[in-house]
């Protein structure tokens, strides 16, 4: 689904990737973990396109997408959320979720400003499809409130709903349980794992050990700007380098 390879990051002389290369299997929750400062967040916006890597190259289902946009790889069925949530705040819920849908959107800006017939009907087939989404991600509720007057968790469930409304292939998380209480962060161990039996391939980057170890499929650590480690969770939880990396080495 995902291939990484040889992805290297120099930032004025500092390198925060080198050579880092590994594939993302289609249907896959996969997890990319390390200590601070590992360079997961760099590795996640030059994959999503926010950064242009020093060297290496990202393929999407085979497809050289180096370089490419975010508003471009969305197109391609791309999406990403953020640590910080980035809302419309002036926007009510339902509002946020219809903007998640704009690459579904074929009429123009003359067409909608004289409300044509078939622009009318395309409203109406986004705000279905905004309602499907909120639903899904059990905020339907909320659709009326405001964006910025959402609690933090309720913010979170919102920036999934409108990436959910791309109709993704595969979405990368950074962080999504940052913020979360530990009863959140139960929730949305399990609203993953029901993007995934969508058919959804989850990236995810991630500081909470235990919402990585339940449900993700393979696991990738960085450290220093390098791969240290990719396996299953058991074989993850057994490296002696990934403990070592975390805890420090008594050796």
């Amino acid at each position: 689904m995902l291939e990484i390879s040889g992805i290297t990051q120099i930032f004025g002389g500092v390198t925060a990737l080198d050579a880092v290369s590994f594939s993302i299997t289609k249907g896959d929750i996969t997890g990319v973990i390390g200590p601070n400062g590992a360079g997961k967040t760099t590795l996640f916006n030059i994959i999503s396109g926010i950064y242009q890597q020093t060297a290496g190259t990202v393929l999407l289902e085979g497809q050289n997408v180096s370089g490419f946009s975010p508003e471009r790889l969305a197109r391609l069925a791309m999406v990403r959320t953020f640590q910080n949530i980035e809302l419309f705040g002036g926007m009510t819920v339902q509002e946020n979720v219809m903007v998640g849908m704009h690459t579904k959107s074929s009429c123009g800006l003359l067409a909608c400003a004289l409300r044509m017939p078939w622009s009318i009907a395309e409203e109406r087939r986004i705000r279905a499809g905004a309602v499907k989404w909120l639903e899904f991600t059990g905020i339907l509720d909320l659709a009326e409130h405001a964006a910025a007057s959402l609690p933090f968790g309720k913010g979170r469930l919102l920036e999934i709903a409108r990436a959910l409304a791309v109709e993704p292939r595969i979405i990368l998380m950074d962080e999504p349980a940052a913020g979360l209480n530990s009863q959140e962060t139960l929730a949305l161990a399990q609203l993953i794992k029901r993007i995934r039996d969508l058919g959804i391939t989850v990236v995810l980057v991630e500081h909470d050990m235990e919402l990585v170890m339940d449900i993700c499929d393979r696991i990738v650590v960085l450290n220093l700007g390098r791969k240290l480690a990719e396996g299953t969770p058991r074989e993850i939880q057994e490296c002696h380098e990934v403990i070592a990396a975390y805890l420090g080495d008594d050796d």
